[in-house]
């Protein structure tokens, strides 16, 4: 890392696994060659290969440390979010927002192409996303301690699956300007949360018909990037 050479390294690296990223999202696996990717970065398929040994590589590194990284920020944000189990929950849903806004081509690489991953691979992916989906369990419980701890793991898979339905709004003009959208999915997951409140019988701060419509949006919403529901009722 001390080598002066290694920003504009890392930096080619990412560059590769952004434009990966975004044919893998439009075109599926299959439908992407090692030659679209390199003219994407301007480079020879055949260059790509000093940076991946092919596009199995690049897939593995792309969920994989997309699953590191929302562990790792998630950790860093539970741990300095704020005085308050309520202000580190809004820290935990501001950096998953701006993943999903920020990311959209992965959540849709993850739903499709999870599974052609190397068995390792996906273990590990899975594995880092149930601890990620611990870790929300853990600070919603804080927020809302007389919830169950069933219902407090349904609401985080239903928040997941509300924030990470970004990509089914891509059409031109279905998201309103970044600052409105990422206000607005703090509102409706926080009012999805509120609801484990009026489940609870205490006072929730939001109103019932509020906070249903938020957690029926939640349900619908798809659940990308948290782990899979048949492992130990862990999340997708």
């Amino acid at each position: 890392m001390s080598s002066t050479h290694a920003p504009a390294a890392t930096s080619r690296r990412e560059q590769i696994l952004k434009e990966a990223a975004r044919l893998f999202a439009e075109r599926g696996f299959h439908g992407v060659g090692v030659d679209e990717i390199g003219a994407a970065v301007g480079i020879s398929g055949p260059g790509l290969y000093r940076h991946f040994a092919g596009k199995d590589a690049m897939l593995a590194e792309l969920l994989v440390g997309i699953s590191e990284r929302l562990l790792d920020g998630g950790r860093i944000r539970a741990a300095s979010g704020g005085d308050t189990p309520a202000a580190v929950l809004d820290a935990l849903i501001d950096g998953h927002i701006d993943f999903a806004l920020d990311d959209r081509p992965l959540i849709t690489v993850h739903d499709r192409e999870l599974d052609r991953l190397r068995e390792a691979d996906r273990k590990r992916v899975r594995r880092l996303q149930r601890e990620y989906v611990e870790l929300w369990v853990q600070v919603v419980r804080e927020v809302y301690p007389a919830s169950a701890e069933a219902d407090a793991r349904a609401s985080v898979h239903a928040v997941f699956g509300l924030l990470n339905s970004t990509p089914h709004l891509s059409r031109p003009g279905a998201l309103p300007g970044r600052t409105e959208m990422s206000a607005l999915l703090h509102r409706l997951a926080r009012g999805a949360f509120a609801a484990l409140a009026r489940d609870a019988g205490a006072a929730s701060g939001v109103g019932a018909m509020g906070d249903a419509r938020a957690t029926g949006g939640a349900r619908h919403g798809a659940a990308a990037l948290s782990a899979p529901s048949d492992t130990s009722g862990q999340p997708h």
